[in-house]
C-alpha cells in the first residue's frame, strides 16, 4: 500500500486546489455586503501592462453597501473608473479627485435567483473536476498494479480510499456552495 501513498497523496492536493479556486471563484460574486473580493479580478491599464487593482490603490468597505478605492497615483483615477464600468459587475462609480467611491445598489430578487444558479454551475464544474481527478488517480493505481508494485488487494482498497476522498470533498464543494447562497439571499 506504500505504493499507492504518493497517488493519494497528489489526488489531495488537486482537490484541496480545487476547492481552494472555488472559493476564490465564489468571492468575485456579488453577494448583498459589500466586499474587497469583488473586485480582484479587476485589471487596470498601468503605464502600458494590465496590473491588478489591488496593486495600484488602497481599497476597502467603510460601509455594508460601499467600496472605496484610494489610489497611490491621483492620475490613474480615470484608469480604474473606466476599468471598473467595463467589468460587468454593474456597478457605477463616482470620484471626488482623490478618491473613488463604488456604490452597491441592493440586489433584487431575480439577481440574487441569477446568482445562486451561477454558484450551483461553479459547483458543479468543480466537481467535474473532482471526479477527473479520481479517474486519473484510479488509472495511476492500475498502471502501478499492472507494474507488480501493487498487489490485486491494495489496488481495491486504494480505490476505496479515492472513491470516499472524491466524496468528502464532494461534500466540502457543497457546503461551500451552500453557505454562499445564504449569503446571497441574505436581505
Amino acid at each position: 500500500m506504500a505504493n499507492a501513498a504518493p497517488v493519494r497523496q497528489k489526488l489531495i492536493v488537486q482537490m484541496d486546489q480545487a476547492v481552494e479556486h472555488l472559493k476564490r471563484d465564489l468571492a468575485g460574486l456579488r453577494t448583498g455586503r459589500a466586499s474587497v473580493a469583488l473586485l480582484d479580478g479587476i485589471r487596470v491599464d498601468y503605464h502600458g501592462t494590465m496590473t491588478p487593482l489591488k496593486q495600484i490603490a488602497n481599497i476597502s468597505t467603510p460601509e455594508a453597501r460601499l467600496i472605496t478605492i484610494q489610489p497611490w497615483e491621483p492620475n490613474q483615477i480615470k484608469g480604474i473608473e473606466k476599468a471598473l464600468s467595463s467589468s460587468g459587475l454593474g456597478v457605477n462609480p463616482s470620484n471626488d479627485g482623490k478618491m473613488i467611491r463604488v456604490p452597491l445598489p441592493p440586489l433584487t430578487e431575480e439577481r440574487r435567483k441569477e446568482l445562486t444558479k451561477i454558484c450551483k454551475q461553479h459547483g458543479e464544474d468543480t466537481k467535474v473536476q473532482i471526479r477527473g481527478f479520481r479517474r486519473d488517480a484510479n488509472e495511476e493505481l492500475k498502471k502501478l498494479q499492472k507494474n507488480a508494485k501493487l498487489t490485486e488487494d491494495e489496488l481495491r482498497k486504494a480505490e476505496q480510499e479515492t472513491q470516499k476522498l472524491t466524496e468528502q470533498y464532494g461534500q466540502k464543494i457543497d457546503d461551500v456552495i451552500k453557505k454562499k447562497e445564504q449569503e446571497i439571499m441574505e436581505v
